[in-house]
């Protein structure tokens, strides 16, 4: 038996956790306790994160777990369990850290929470009279990716991606709804024959409940969107006799430590942690129950969160950074120019003769860079695709003068390691420019690629 079909086999003996099913996707190691339990993790290269608690039989998941806290240690590892519920946290006796919260819903009692929100049935027919239609799809035409309606999903889910703040994450939150369609419910939300919404939801075995893992809508979708795709989503589960039904993790909702409530008030440009928790809390749900990450009672909580952070951003929490500096474009062309600023004055009071070849030839850098500044300054008022290239140009033609006076120039002149950190300085600023603009050309561009040249070769 390969590994993938042993592990659907145990989770579908032994998942009782919301995001058991999620193990299936991309990007896992499994380690396996006997025949009987496994557990999917994230090899960070200082901890082993384990996506939710281990699949085992329920008398046996406080040995598994000490187990796999061996195996790690035994690796240089450290253990951590992300997504955990109370229970298990109290069966294993590990220390916990509240992360968030998660609603839950009965979808055979769907109607009356349609009763009772006059807002939620607005949004619903605000949707409908902009001409958005909900359909469900058949695994079929998921796993076919020739399909046009997998294409449109393929596109839509790139657009989505590419009008978010943060870099794409992987781990627990990576998008990727088309393993195992046969074990999933899909629907989607057309307008003109286009797709701009799409909601995937993934079954919790032990609860014979499901867990919507994707609703996803197009940026540009009327108001309401969303809203239909779980009403969609909820009324199909309500028809096959579903009596547990959540959205999954609202992160960092809650009784949080200091560090994680200070995160989530200072980072809202970045991810929007009250608005998540606020979209769920307006669908009503029956209840909100906590969720943890768990860890050995001798490891510092900061370092397992960091651990954590690092199996979401698996190529460096510092690249993971630069490309949502990228996708947060507006932010990081604000902090371009507020560098550029104090740059540009120091230019206009250096002394003549020293670092330029003549007056003229600095007065010139210094009426380029204040023209630099009125773009980026623009930039940031209203993001306009023609602009951001034409700085893309112009920062390419800085970083060419600027070598080009290097060579010159500076290179047979500059002495002392402060004057050249000054002058490696002047070398990188308008090249990493440059770059950026490149880049977010780049995310802009596919954002708005025909459905044909969005498409993957495989899934």
């Amino acid at each position: 038996m390969e590994t993938e079909d042993r592990v659907l086999a145990l989770l579908k003996l032994h998942s009782r956790h919301t995001t058991s099913f999620q193990i299936l996707e991309p990007g896992y190691q499994y380690w396996f306790d006997g025949d009987d339990a496994c557990v999917a993790y994230a090899d960070t290269g200082r901890a082993w994160v384990a996506a939710g608690a281990p699949v085992a039989p329920e008398r046996r998941l406080a040995a598994v777990t000490r187990r796999f806290i061996k195996a790690a240690e035994a690796s240089g590892r450290k253990a951590r369990f992300f997504g955990v519920d109370e229970a298990f946290s109290s069966t294993t006796g590990l220390h916990r850290t509240h992360i968030g919260e998660e609603p839950y819903w009965d979808p055979s009692a769907w109607d009356r929470v349609l009763a009772g929100s006059k807002s939620l049935r607005e949004q619903l027919r605000r949707a409908r009279a902009k001409g958005v239609a909900l359909r469900r799809v058949t695994a079929s035409e998921i796993s076919d990716p020739q399909n046009a309606t997998r294409m449109g999903i393929d596109a839509l889910i790139a657009r989505w991606l590419a009008s978010h703040a943060l870099s794409e994450m992987k781990f627990m939150v990576l998008v990727h709804p088309f393993s195992h369609p046969e074990e999933r419910r899909y629907v989607v939300a057309e307008r003109d024959d286009v797709v701009i919404g799409f909601a995937a939801a993934v079954p919790i075995y032990g609860l014979e409940g499901w867990f919507v893992e994707d609703v996803i809508r197009d940026p540009d979708a009327p108001n309401g969107t969303a809203e239909s795709l779980v009403d969609a989503m909820m009324r199909r589960l309500a028809a096959e006799g579903c009596r547990t039904a959540t959205l999954g993790l609202a992160p960092l909702a809650g009784e949080v430590n200091t560090a994680l409530r200070l995160t989530r008030n200072y980072t809202a440009a970045l991810y929007n942690f009250g608005g998540v928790r606020a979209f769920k809390k307006k669908l009503r749900p029956a209840r909100w129950e906590p969720v943890y990450l768990a860890y050995p009672h001798d490891h510092l909580g900061l370092w397992a969160i960091r651990d954590v952070l690092s199996a979401f951003a698996p190529g460096g929490l510092l690249r993971f950074g630069l490309n949502t500096l990228i996708h947060e474009r507006s932010l990081a062309t604000f902090v371009l120019g507020a560098l550029l600023i104090p740059w540009t004055v120091a230019i206009a009071l250096a002394p003549e003769g020293i670092w330029f070849p003549s007056r003229a030839v600095q007065m010139a850098w210094v009426g380029f860079d204040v023209m630099l500044i009125v773009l980026l300054g623009a930039l940031v008022q209203r993001w306009r695709p023609w602009l951001a290239s034409f700085l893309f140009s112009l920062t390419t033609l800085d970083a060419g003068l600027t070598l080009l006076q290097f060579v010159t120039w500076n290179l047979t002149r500059t002495q002392g390691m402060g004057s050249w950190l000054i002058v490696l300085a002047g070398l990188l600023g308008p090249i990493l420019a440059s770059a950026f603009f490149f880049a977010t050309r780049r995310v802009a561009m596919r954002s708005k690629l025909p459905l044909a040249r969005l498409h993957p070769d495989s899934t």
